[in-house]
């Protein structure tokens, strides 16, 4: 059985970059809300438990606690500023308000031997307004900073580590040593979680879940579906008939693309329903993006439901929801976080759906499900291509969508990728081959009207928002620093290549506050 860490979720904001950290280490992990039921916490084996930050004070009334069964089980436990707060709380220690608080860039002072991090002045980031006043029994101070006396603590027997700051973050340089030092060898987790372990972990959950039923999958264009549609070939072969819904939301080229993949690669039988005028008739007036999200995931349904109808009603359907999708859409799974958006296949699904999901992906980042895809035998222009909205262009064409502004936002797209790529900007390749410039980039048309000249003439047209971002994780992005010459070539073919467009403008927002997709 693969190795695990248990990531206990105070409602913290980096929760999910704790688990992306202990997965970059090769070793498992799942993020389980600090109240979860422990049956279900322990049911994973764990080596070990972090316990990440969170918002509240441990000395308010009602705020979330160390579970019992946690400190009971003799297991290491880290515990990152919330989670050092609980930890100090529950064994008798005592927190208070600080004097100063402390956010952002600061000096970690290490003065003391410990098996965690080497002695001296390195740079963390820090997000706390309580402080450790007094220690728990058998702790000692490890580290300190300007305003935390207590900003590391160890209790060595018991090999339990309180850390004030965040080394699952960026900002901290050294962070990911420590977190590798702590689940590698003090937890001693062996780092077996690889591609080649997912797919088999993955195979045998699909054929435990669906015995020798027959399978559909629901095949909407991005790598995600594609993903999830090659592992569960892999497990169920012939049991699976894969429905590619032709929505005409797409990407220019996706279909063939996908088709190519899929069926002539791997020899998935696959069915290919053309649906555009379902769609646009659907979406005909519906201008918010949620009522769009709920509109496209409902119509998915209804399509992939009467396609079961013909092929004997099959009772599974497959979806290629990932990790982030359940995050963004406060899942009952994470009930800790506010909802951000609703993905059509998570938040977005209707109620009276006649199919039992099967979702191999669900809890895998964007990056894993690239490298199963390659595992699996999936061209990599197709694994490593740039997300893709499960509405597809229907959320980048703010306001109504119709076939024509949506022929209108793809053409300026095509531009904007084929521009990155020729100058080598556009990363479509492995994290590993450490390729500069933008990790995601696409044009959205916005439903503003601006005047304009052309050829003398005066025009009222609409303009295209063009946003290219640079991330590691896809869950906080920096606007990416395009040449000048570069954008002002991308904004010159636009407004005269593409007809109803007569500006450009370019979207300098990180996430957070804004997400990388505008809808």
């Amino acid at each position: 059985m693969t190795d695990a860490i248990a990531i206990l979720d105070f409602g913290s904001q980096y929760a999910q970059l704790i688990a992306r950290r202990v997965r970059e280490l090769q070793v498992y992990c799942e993020l389980f809300p600090w109240n979860t039921p422990a049956e279900r916490v322990t049911a994973i084996n764990p080596k070990g438990f972090i316990l990440s930050g969170g918002p509240a004070s441990v000395y308010e009334v009602g705020a979330p606690t160390i579970p019992a069964y946690v400190l009971e089980s003799g297991l290491p436990v880290l515990g990152i500023c919330y989670g050092m707060q609980a930890l100090t709380h529950a064994l008798g220690g005592r927190v208070a308000a600080s004097t100063a608080r402390e956010y952002g860039l600061a000096e970690l002072e290490v003065f003391a031997s410990n098996p965690l991090i080497p002695a001296g002045k390195q740079p963390v980031w820090m997000s706390h307004g309580d402080r450790i006043e007094a220690l728990p029994p058998g702790f000692s101070v490890i580290g300190k900073s300007d305003h935390s006396p207590v900003a590391f603590m160890a209790d060595a027997v018991r090999s339990y580590f309180g850390l004030q700051f965040h080394p699952e973050v960026h900002h901290t340089p050294g962070g990911k040593d420590i977190l590798g030092r702590f689940i590698l060898e003090i937890c001693q987790a062996r780092p077996d979680w690889t591609p080649e372990s997912i797919i088999a972990q993955g195979v045998r959950r699909v054929r435990d879940q669906v015995g020798k039923e027959m399978v559909l999958s629901a095949v909407s264009g991005g790598v995600d579906s594609t993903v999830a549609t090659a592992m569960v070939q892999r497990a169920i072969g012939e049991q699976l008939v894969a429905v590619f819904v032709d929505t005409g939301l797409l990407r220019m080229g996706e279909a063939t693309q996908v088709q190519k993949a899929l069926h002539d690669r791997l020899g998935v039988e696959l069915i290919t329903v053309h649906a555009e005028e379902q769609f646009f008739r659907s979406l005909e007036g519906v201008t918010l993006p949620e009522h769009k999200r709920r509109v496209i995931g409902e119509l998915f349904i209804r399509i992939f439901e009467e396609q079961a109808r013909q092929l004997g009603q099959p009772r599974f359907l497959v979806q290629g929801t990932i990790y982030p999708d359940v995050v963004e859409s406060s899942a009952p799974d994470r009930s800790q976080a506010q909802r951000i958006k609703t993905h059509h296949n998570v938040g977005g699904l209707p109620d009276d759906m006649e199919f039992e999901l099967v979702e191999p992906l669900r809890y895998l980042f964007k990056d894993e499900v690239r490298l199963v895809g390659e595992a699996l035998g999936l061209p990599a222009d197709l694994v490593w291509r740039q997300p893709f909205p499960g509405p597809g262009l229907a959320v980048r064409c703010l306001g109504e969508v119709t076939s024509e502004r949506i022929q209108r936002l793809r053409a300026a797209d095509v531009i904007l990728t084929r521009e990155l790529a020729e100058a080598g900007l556009l990363r479509m390749k492995s994290l590993n081959d450490q390729v500069s410039g933008s990790a995601q980039a696409f044009a959205i048309l916005l439903p503003v009207r601006s005047v304009g000249v052309m050829g003398d003439q005066r025009t009222y047209q609409e303009a295209i928002a063009i946003r290219a971002v640079t991330t590691e994780d896809f869950m906080t992005a920096d606007w990416a620093r395009l040449p000048y010459d570069l954008l002002a070539r991308v904004a010159n073919r636009i407004v005269n290549e593409v007809e109803g467009v007569n500006r450009v403008v370019y979207d300098i927002t990180s996430k957070p506050p804004a997400t990388i997709e505008w809808e």
